[in-house]
C-alpha cells in the first residue's frame, strides 16, 4: 500500500540517523541501569505475556513496554531512547508485520549481539493470514507497480487470537528460560498455567459463538479482528481492512454494510476503540430499522502503561470482548 511503503522509506531514514547518532553516543551493553534481565515489548500484549510468564520473578526483570501512550503499531515511529533501549535489551518482542519496518536497521546494529528476538509473525508461521478485500469493503489507494513490488500483506493483529496467543506465550517461556536459565522452571510452569487461562476464555467464546442467533458481525470501521473471528467460524463485512489509514467511508461502502444488517436482520453494528464511530452511526442510520446499537471492540491497539497501572490485562479485555461480542450475536 501507498501508506505502508512511504511509512518504510520514514521509518527506515529515521533509523538510519538516530542509530548511528544513539550509538556513539551510548556506552555500555545494556538498556538498563541495573543488572536485571532487560526485556523490550511493543505493543501491550507481548508485555502482558512476558509479566505472566515471569510471575514472581518480574521484580528481577526490567520490562519495557514502547508503544505506551495510546500510540497504536500503524503510526508508532520509535525515539532515539526507544531504539538504545532496544539495542542493548536482553529479549526483544515485537509483531514483524509492516508497521515493524524499523526494527530490521535497529537490530542489524544492536550493541547486545547476544539479544534474543521474539518474531510473533515468523512464530506463527504459515498460520499468519493475509490481508483480505471482502465483499463490500472500501480498498486504500493503490498503485499497481508497488503491488506487484511488495507481494503480500500479512494482517498484523496476530495478537487478537487466544489460540495464538498460546502459541506465543510458549516461545516466550522458551527464551526466558534460555537467557535466565536459574528460572527457567518457573517460567514454563508460569506459561502452563497462563496457557490453561487462555484456553478456558478460549472454549468459552466457542461456546458463546456457537451458541449465538447470529453468525456475522459488521464492522463500521477498521477491521482488525480476522484472526478472531476465523478461530470460531464467524463471518464479517467491514468498511476497511485492519491497517487501514481510511477514515471516511464512501456512500458505496455505508449502503452495502447498512444492507446487509437489514438482510441479516442483525441487531447490532461494532467498531473498534478509540475512534468517533461516526461510520458505524452512519450505517444505522442507513438501515430500515434505525435501531441498532453500536458496540465496541478492544483491539488493544491504543492500550497505555496508565492501564496496566490500572489492572488491565490481555484476559481481561479479551473477557470484556467476549461479553461485547455475545450482545451483538446473542
Amino acid at each position: 500500500m501507498k501508506r505502508i511503503k512511504f511509512k518504510k522509506i520514514i521509518s527506515i531514514a529515521l533509523c538510519l540517523i538516530l542509530v548511528c547518532g544513539a550509538f556513539t553516543a551510548c556506552s555500555g551493553g545494556s538498556g538498563s541501569d541495573s543488572d536485571k534481565l532487560s526485556i523490550v515489548c511493543t505493543i501491550f500484549p507481548e508485555y502482558d505475556w512476558v509479566m505472566q510468564v515471569l510471575g514472581d520473578k518480574a521484580e528481577a526483570a526490567d520490562v519495557t513496554l514502547l508503544l505506551d501512550n495510546g500510540v497504536d503499531l500503524h503510526n508508532y515511529q520509535p525515539t532515539v531512547q526507544d531504539i538504545v533501549k532496544v539495542s542493548g535489551c536482553d529479549l526483544f518482542i515485537y509483531v514483524g508485520g509492516e508497521s515493524d519496518a524499523w526494527v530490521a536497521d535497529v537490530l542489524s546494529k544492536a550493541k547486545n549481539q547476544d539479544m534474543r528476538v521474539i518474531n510473533l509473525m515468523e512464530v506463527l508461521g504459515s498460520l499468519a493470514k493475509e490481508e483480505e478485500l471482502v465483499e463490500g469493503m472500501q480498498a486504500e489507494e493503490e498503485e499497481k507497480a508497488e503491488e506487484a513490488e511488495e507481494g503480500p500483506e500479512y494482517d498484523e493483529h496476530v495478537w487478537l487470537s487466544l489460540k495464538n496467543a498460546q502459541l506465543f506465550i510458549s516461545k516466550i517461556a522458551v527464551e526466558l528460560g534460555e537467557a535466565d536459565p536459574e528460572n527457567a522452571l518457573a517460567y514454563s510452569e508460569n506459561a502452563s498455567s497462563y496457557s490453561d487461562q487462555l484456553s478456558a476464555l478460549d472454549d468459552d467464546y466457542t461456546t458463546v459463538i456457537e451458541g449465538a442467533t447470529y453468525n456475522t458481525v459488521v464492522f463500521g470501521d477498521r477491521f482488525p479482528f480476522r484472526y478472531l473471528t476465523e478461530d470460531y467460524g464467524l463471518n464479517y463485512y467491514a468498511a476497511f481492512i485492519g491497517c487501514s489509514a481510511e477514515t471516511e467511508a464512501s456512500f458505496e461502502t455505508i449502503s452495502f454494510l447498512a444492507g446487509k444488517v437489514d438482510e441479516l436482520s442483525l441487531p447490532a453494528v461494532f467498531a473498534i476503540e478509540g475512534t468517533q464511530h461516526d461510520i458505524a452511526e452512519t450505517i444505522v442510520s442507513n438501515t430500515a430499522e434505525k435501531n441498532q446499537q453500536i458496540l465496541v471492540l478492544d483491539s488493544m491497539q491504543a492500550t497505555t502503561s496508565q492501564d496496566v497501572a490500572n489492572g488491565v490485562t490481555y484476559l481481561s479485555i479479551m473477557q470484556k470482548n467476549l461479553d461485547v461480542l455475545a450482545q451483538g450475536i446473542a
